[in-house]
């Protein structure tokens, strides 16, 4: 290379440099003496904040879409005492938000346990500690709330000797004078004494919930509050479950603030694997029912939000960091308009029972893969008044807040004799075309032995009976032998194989119940004896089943000896439309029955509702129905029965298996209404296509 090329290059080269140079010295100029002040501005007065922006929770739908649980926005009201000035403005401004609350009817919460009204006394019968027993029985003392809170305020004297406790008055006068709370009217005083108490469980950490001072505050109040310009009284919009329907409340549940033990569950829990967790302490998540099992899929994943704000509050600028995904959509096998029928029936049939009847279940299943497609309790409740209501509740005898339908056990009466009747037919104890002839009382064991329920009645006897008829008749001697001869064993294996005695796989909770036998006899301390057998071969004994099982059972017998697990859920659909899960119908076991068998005892489950005691309530049903009835008495020493009554329908392609349940009810032959009311609404179209009205229909005049 010459000295020519290398001076051209070296000039270029200091040239690109000299470029750049004034390049930067242009933008810092304008940067800097252009700009400078608004930058300068920009940087000492904007401040970055990160926003959690809460995602929708799922909506939750029956199998036709129908809206069951959905959203609406509500407004909460929450407090900020550091904003409230000293401990005498604080009280002046709580006193101010208490009148308005006064005035516009709001509800605020306030457990301090002293009545609101003077004289004041303890609303707990032990205040500061209460008594409790562990696991062995023993004895010990646990210190409550306002103990805790109190020693932490210095409210109480704590000392080596015995402590001094104070009265309700005495209390609440330390209470006001530690906090400045004016007594001039010493109710009001209460009032403010009460909202300070929960504010320092909290930040004592006493209690670990958030407070919320109200809840679904109206636009009156709203105004009220912004124009006193109240400091820390914050009023931020809330999303709330809506319930579309008054139906079906012992399964949706509900959705409430985590307590304590639920933030231990939740407080690692990642639901969208993008390894952070999902849940902050004041979240709400579902209590009971198909919001809390389905909790994973209903939750919306929450967004996070970068948000640049200058000193009078106006956004300068924002970026989503990661964006807010609503939760699904459950649908669910529920159809809402059977739900309303069989829970309709049920409140107005079940009073007038001849029974004293106290309770009521109905469980409706899909014979071709188990879904529930209608489940209820009697007598319900209201689900959107449940913690208004509860209390109420609570204290009422007849427990509307328990789901007799999944935790109600049984005694299956007579409607445990098609086991009997299948088990003997499969193991060649019978056949269909087998004749046992009913002596009224069975003296296998003993002269005076176990008696037909017609012998007790009247006297009589059936006669010879086939499997059938003896299904049809409900009659005890058949089944009395065919259990005898069937053994325990055999009677329990059969059991099990239809569900009996299990859980039947819903995803709510339910109860397994019990299977007789020696083992659980002995357990409970009895003595088991060979002709317990025959108690259990119709019905009786220790054998205890849910509604869900019982209607499980008659499922897996009509569609073959298919058993499937029950379930809730249909499917999930995300907020795009997509669907995120499908339920796969699972198979718990298989009967392989013998078709002739099986048309044996479904003879006599017809010949029940076509010529039985069942046949006045079928009678505008256009489908043929089978069904079985059975009563149990609810106690050795009782001579009331709970009635039951277990069918399906149509006879020639079942679709739909039903069980029924009525505490006290009497006969289950009483609840073929209830039965006729839940098949009459199911296949109302059928019925509508046997009576279709006519277009023109001409008027008459009646006189």
């Amino acid at each position: 290379m010459d000295g020519r090329q290398f001076h051209v290059r070296s000039w270029a080269l200091s040239g690109l440099l000299i470029l750049l140079l004034l390049a930067l010295g242009v933008g810092l100029y304008r940067t800097q003496i252009v700009d400078g002040a608004y930058y300068a501005e920009l940087s000492r007065h904007s401040i970055a904040n990160l926003e959690t922006i809460e995602a929708g929770r799922g909506i939750i739908t029956d199998t036709n879409g129908q809206p069951l649980v959905t959203n609406r926005v509500s407004y909460q009201v929450t407090l900020d005492t550091s904003r409230m000035g000293d401990k005498g403005q604080r009280a002046h401004i709580l006193r101010q938000l208490l009148d308005i609350c006064t005035d516009c009817g709001v509800e605020w919460t306030d457990t301090l346990p002293i009545t609101k009204e003077a004289p004041f006394q303890f609303t707990e019968k032990e205040p500061f500690n209460y008594r409790t027993e562990d696991e062995t029985g023993r004895t010990t003392w646990k210190q409550t709330r306002l103990f805790r809170l109190a020693k932490a305020m210095k409210w109480i004297r704590t000392s080596d000797g015995p402590m001094e406790l104070p009265t309700a008055e005495q209390l609440l006068d330390i209470i006001c004078r530690d906090q400045e709370i004016p007594v001039g009217d010493r109710e009001q005083a209460r009032q403010v004494a009460g909202v300070l108490y929960e504010l320092y469980l909290r930040s004592k950490d006493v209690y670990r919930t958030p407070y919320i001072f109200a809840r679904d505050v109206d636009i009156d109040f709203i105004s009220r509050v912004k124009e006193r310009g109240l400091a820390g009284v914050n009023i931020t919009p809330t999303s709330v479950r809506q319930y579309d329907t008054p139906y079906a409340a012992h399964l949706l549940g509900r959705v409430g603030l985590m307590d304590a033990e639920e933030w231990a569950e939740y407080r690692e829990k990642d639901i969208d694997g993008d390894g952070n967790a999902d849940y902050e302490m004041d979240d709400s998540v579902g209590k009971e029912g198909v919001e809390k099992v389905f909790e994973d899929w209903l939750r919306g994943r929450t967004g996070l939000r970068s948000v640049e704000l200058n000193t009078n509050g106006k956004v300068v600028s924002q970026e989503w960091i990661k964006e807010p995904v609503a939760g699904g959509t459950v649908e669910l096998t529920l159809d809402i308009g059977l739900q309303q029928a069989v829970e309709e029936s049920l409140a107005r049939r079940i009073p007038n029972l001849s029974g004293n009847a106290q309770g009521a279940a109905a469980v409706v299943i899909d014979v071709k893969n188990g879904g529930l497609k209608a489940s209820a309790s009697y007598p319900t409740f209201d689900l959107s008044r449940y913690s208004a209501d509860y209390n109420e509740n609570a204290a009422n005898p007849l427990k509307p807040l328990y789901n007799r339908a999944l935790l109600g056990t049984y005694a299956p009466g007579s409607t445990f004799k098609m086991v009997t009747g299948i088990a003997g037919l499969e193991e060649g104890i019978i056949t269909p075309s087998t004749q046992i002839l009913d002596t009224g009382v069975y003296r296998y064991y003993t002269n005076d032995g176990p008696r037909c329920w017609i012998y007790n009645q009247s006297g009589g006897t059936h006669g010879q009976q086939t499997v059938a008829d003896a299904i049809k008749n409900s009659c005890n001697i058949f089944f009395y032998d065919v259990g005898r001869r069937l053994g325990i064993e055999r009677l329990q294996t059969y059991a099990a194989m239809f569900g009996l005695g299990q859980k039947t796989g819903l995803e709510l909770g339910e109860r397994a119940g019990v299977m007789a036998g020696p083992e659980y006899t002995e357990s409970m301390g009895g003595t088991w004896y060979p002709g317990n057998t025959l108690s259990v071969s119709i019905g009786q004994e220790s054998s205890q089943f849910t509604p869900i099982q019982l209607a499980n059972y008659v499922a897996t017998l009509v569609n073959g000896g298919t058993r499937y697990r029950t379930h809730l859920m249909n499917r999930v659909i995300g907020a795009d439309g997509s669907v995120l899960h499908e339920y796969e119908p699972e198979v718990l076991d298989t009967l392989e029955l013998k078709q002739a068998n099986l048309n044996a005892v479904k003879a006599g489950m017809l010949a029940l509702t076509q010529e039985g005691s069942l046949a006045r309530y079928f009678t505008d049903i256009p489908v043929k129905v089978g069904a079985k009835t059975g009563s149990a008495q609810v106690s050795a020493s009782s001579r009331e029965s709970n009635a039951v009554l277990v069918c399906f329908a149509p006879f020639d392609d079942p679709e739909i298996a039903l069980a029924i349940v009525a505490e006290r009810g009497g006969g289950g032959s009483e609840l073929g209404a209830v039965a006729a009311d839940i098949f009459r609404w199911y296949f109302r179209e059928e019925i509508a296509a046997q009576n279709p009205v006519p277009e023109n229909p001409v008027e008459t005049e009646i006189p």
